[in-house]
């Protein structure tokens, strides 16, 4: 019986489809004696996702068929299907999604299928995961471009699930000589779960552990810096693939507690720099204070998400304003704050189910701190100038 559903599903989403490129006039007819022909675009695929209650239609247009034609009928797929839909494609092939879930109080489920998905498809080079829209797309921005991530919440709020999504979901797309991850956790209940990892160069729970990471990163963008400028490049995305060091990802979760200016000053270095070097920050609080939140590190971090807050001064000084309304019942809800405000419901992942995901990826010979068996061999080609990027 499932099988004989699921056939008649799709023959009814095939139908439906028909019906819209038939209203947007994207079909040809010609007479075969008395007999009127219609042909359709060419259907490659139906897929139906009821975990994520979405479909996907993959077509062809038909030849001869302008593809501005797309462009311009999307609001009779709107009219037909919903709202909720996306149409990406060119020229010729096309992908047409129905999402049928709007935000509401339900958790949203974390499919990495799903999210690979729309990385391949948007082609994103660092591809950071955020959540659902009002109209149920799913959202990820590529970190090339904003590489510096501020997430702030109270307790409950989603904070913790979307930064185990955002770091998961990284070490499922890159093997560990591709991404390097440099961890620090002063609460000491967070990050643990990532020990083991052989993404992970290092955990952090004290600050005092934490020094020694940054300075070996300061090393590391200096290194890079040489590189660049060997082979005449602006972003280690342009180097030869032999040349190319891994992504490195430093997230520091409840950096408010960190109250030494070094390492303050080393932090603001490493963000300043790190976007050219594939070097990506991701800085996790409860509430924004302008006495940590300081104008220059304000400055760096281009990518914002605020779940609820407990005022409306911490949400502005977080430059999400809103968010201090997102009720205590909507867990995961958050202010997305990138190229505009966008409300958003971030994928639920808890410690549990992340260390499902970590298992796969777990070594039995991993050191924490691990950087510093390499460090002798992380200093710049050129001392005397690529240090000058420090002054």
């Amino acid at each position: 019986m499932g099988k004989i559903k699921e056939f008649i599903d799709r023959q009814s989403a095939k139908i439906e489809l028909k019906k819209a490129f038939k209203n947007a006039g994207l079909i040809q007819k010609y007479k075969n004696g008395s007999k009127e022909i219609t042909i359709y675009p060419k259907i490659h695929e139906i897929k139906i996702d009821k975990d994520n209650k979405t479909l996907r239609y993959t077509f062809s247009l038909l030849k001869g068929t302008d593809p501005k034609e797309m462009i311009k009928k999307e609001y009779v797929f709107k009219q037909h299907f919903s709202k909720n839909i996306e149409i990406e494609g060119d020229l010729k092939n096309y992908v047409l999604t129905l999402h049928a879930s709007p935000l509401n109080n339900d958790n949203v489920p974390y499919n990495f299928e799903e999210i690979s998905n729309i990385i391949n498809r948007k082609k994103f080079v660092f591809p950071i995961v955020t959540g659902k829209d009002n109209n149920g797309l799913l959202r990820v921005y590529d970190a090339t471009n904003n590489p510096n991530l501020l997430i702030f919440g109270e307790p409950g709020s989603g904070k913790s699930s979307i930064l185990h999504v955002i770091l998961s979901t990284l070490i499922q797309l890159y093997e560990a000589e591709e991404l390097q991850l440099y961890l620090a956790d002063f609460k000491m209940s967070e990050f643990n779960v990532y020990e083991d990892v052989k993404h992970v160069k290092s955990v952090s729970y004290l600050i005092k552990e934490l020094a020694p990471a940054l300075s070996y990163l300061k090393i590391e963008l200096a290194k890079r810096g040489s590189l660049l400028k060997k082979h005449k490049v602006r972003h280690i995305n342009k180097l030869p693939k032999e040349s190319k060091p891994p992504y490195i990802v430093l997230a520091i979760d409840e950096f408010v507690m960190i109250k030494d200016e070094t390492i303050m000053s080393d932090l603001l270095q490493i963000a300043s720099l790190g976007r050219a070097y594939g070097i990506y920050l991701i800085l996790s609080m409860q509430r924004p204070s302008h006495s940590i939140l300081s104008t220059d590190i304000r400055g760096v971090l281009s990518v914002r998400m605020g779940f609820r807050t407990v005022d409306k001064k911490n949400a502005q000084i977080g430059e999400t304003p809103g968010s201090e309304k997102i009720s205590k019942n909507d867990k995961g809800k958050f202010l997305l704050n990138l190229d505009d405000l966008l409300e958003l419901k971030a994928p639920y992942l808890n410690e549990e189910a992340t260390e499902r995901i970590l298992e796969n990826y777990k070594v039995n010979d991993w050191k924490n701190h691990s950087f510093k068996a390499s460090s002798k061999n992380s200093e710049p080609e050129d001392k005397s100038e690529s240090t000058n990027i420090f002054l």
